[in-house]
């Protein structure tokens, strides 16, 4: 007889949480209250997929944070498959910070 398998549905907060996890090295705020992350999409079979940029095109983590990203989702119990895609469209601004994250830099 087949055992059944249980289907875990992951829900998009469940990923926010784990992205709060990352941090940018050079700055103590994670990437999501940075504004880093762009679009969260959340495909059948919990396949995560990430769009999101770097501070600078030529960030010195741009090699590390995808990765992080990438494992910080991949903890998350039920996670399929996770892509991460890095855009620089539109460009980062200050403005996509939360208003925690430019507390936490001195911006206000």
């Amino acid at each position: 007889m087949a055992e059944k398998i249980e289907s875990i549905d992951i829900s998009k907060e469940q990923v926010i949480e784990a992205l709060k996890q990352v941090y940018d090295p050079e700055i103590p705020v994670d990437v999501y209250a940075l504004g880093l992350i762009y679009e969260i999409t959340i495909y059948p079979v919990n396949n995560v997929q990430v769009l999101m940029t770097l501070t600078s095109p030529s960030c010195p983590a741009a090699e590390l944070i995808p990765g992080q990203v990438e494992t910080s989702i991949r903890g998350i119990r039920g996670v399929n498959e996770v892509q991460v895609e890095l855009t620089f469209e539109p460009p980062y601004s200050q403005e996509m910070m939360s208003e925690e994250a430019k507390l936490a830099l001195g911006f206000l």
